[in-house]
């Protein structure tokens, strides 16, 4: 880092204002807002006791204000990342040395892609790459990763010589379609009539589904959402990763960024997805159940995002991590990527060779699964 710069280190986003932060972080990716931030943080969703202690990393410009920061948390473990590394916790582990606690740059629970280094100066995206290599130095951290990164920065992170990791998820792309109707004509006609019949099952004997957003969001709702959330988080993690409080926060400093999809049957709420709003994108997160309904989980967390973000405008839908399922539902498969500094020569060869053949497998498999989208040949 230049003699002239000097990153510091802050314990929590409320150490900057919402002014400050999103200065850095741009307004367009809901996950990068200072208001998400804080409530994940304020809700004690992310904080030391759950193994997400903030350590978030800024540097100043020549005005005085926040110019660049570095979402960062030190990791006791790594759970809620998405990007698995446990089989490299484990082979440094069998060394003799201690992979946790480590630095994590990256949006808690949140598997969507975006900028990872906030930049209102982008010319400081070395300096604070240089800044987090040295904070791991410095704690003797086994390592700092960068997780979902935005495929404009993923050459910062290789010109500091960091790993670069590829996976891939499941997104769809607005290729300018009008309605659904029109995005249904773009598939092959079984797919097309595939995707009519789970619609027509899902929402069969009277079930229908609310849009829910901004100043109508209420505690009701989040409280019949809440139920929902836990279900999933039991069955799929053993313990929900954020608390109660954290969906309050969320409707409370940024409603209008939330789309709430809330399912109905006879007068009581039996499903639900919650999704964030961005400038180009809606990205789905959670999902959840009280009654299984046939197609259900397809017509809430796919169908009717598609449908949502057509008629909104906007460019793509993610849905979240995994789920080859989302292919036939014309999402396509779509490379993701992180970054991972690692001090220790030894242990950084032995990654640099897997991620060498895991980046060859992976787009293999990209190359396989979009031969098997369900668009008609030739589009």
């Amino acid at each position: 880092m230049p003699a002239e710069l000097s990153a510091y280190i802050l314990k929590s986003a409320n150490a900057l204002t919402a002014a400050q932060w999103d200065a850095c972080a741009g307004t367009g990716n809901p996950f990068l807002l200072h208001s998400f931030f804080t409530a994940v943080e304020d809700s004690r969703s992310a904080c030391t006791d759950t193994g997400w202690q903030p350590v978030h990393l800024v540097i100043d410009g020549p005005d005085g204000a926040p110019a660049a920061i570095m979402p960062n948390y030190l990791k006791s473990h790594s759970q809620g990342e998405y990007v698995f590394d446990h089989g490299w916790a484990d082979a440094w582990h069998r060394a003799g040395g201690n992979y946790y606690p480590k630095l994590l740059d990256a949006v808690p629970f949140t598997p969507a892609t975006g900028p990872r280094l906030l930049l209102r100066d982008p010319a400081l995206a070395p300096a604070l790459l240089a800044a987090a290599e040295t904070l791991t130095r410095a704690n003797q951290l086994s390592s700092a990763h960068a997780n979902f990164i935005c495929p404009e920065q993923v050459a910062d992170f290789e010109a500091a010589d960091w790993l670069i990791r590829t996976d891939q998820q499941f997104h769809w792309f607005n290729d300018g379609y009008a309605s659904f109707d029109d995005f249904l004509a773009a598939l092959s006609s079984r797919k097309r009539k595939t995707i009519r019949r789970e619609r027509s099952e899902a929402l069969a004997n009277g079930i229908t589904v609310e849009h829910i957003t901004g100043a109508d969001l209420t505690e009701a709702h989040w409280d019949a959402f809440w139920v929902f959330y836990q279900d999933t988080g039991a069955r799929k993690w053993g313990r929900p990763y954020l608390t109660r409080q954290f969906f309050s926060l969320l409707g409370e400093r940024m409603a209008d960024r939330v789309l709430l999809m809330l399912a109905k049957h006879e007068g009581r709420y039996i499903a639900g997805a919650l999704n964030l709003i961005g400038d180009d994108c809606l990205y789905g997160r959670y999902w959840g159940a009280t009654v299984e309904v046939p197609f259900l989980h397809f017509e809430l967390c796919y169908h009717q995002a598609i449908d949502w973000a057509i008629a909104h405008g906007l460019a793509r839908v993610e849905a979240g991590a995994q789920g080859a399922h989302k292919l036939a539902r014309g999402y396509r498969p779509t490379p993701t990527y992180s970054a991972h500094y690692i001090p220790d020569p030894g242990f950084r060869e032995a990654v640099a060779r897997y991620l060498e053949a895991e980046r060859r497998a992976v787009a293999a498999e990209i190359e396989a699964l979009g031969e098997m989208a369900p668009f008609k040949r030739g589009d």
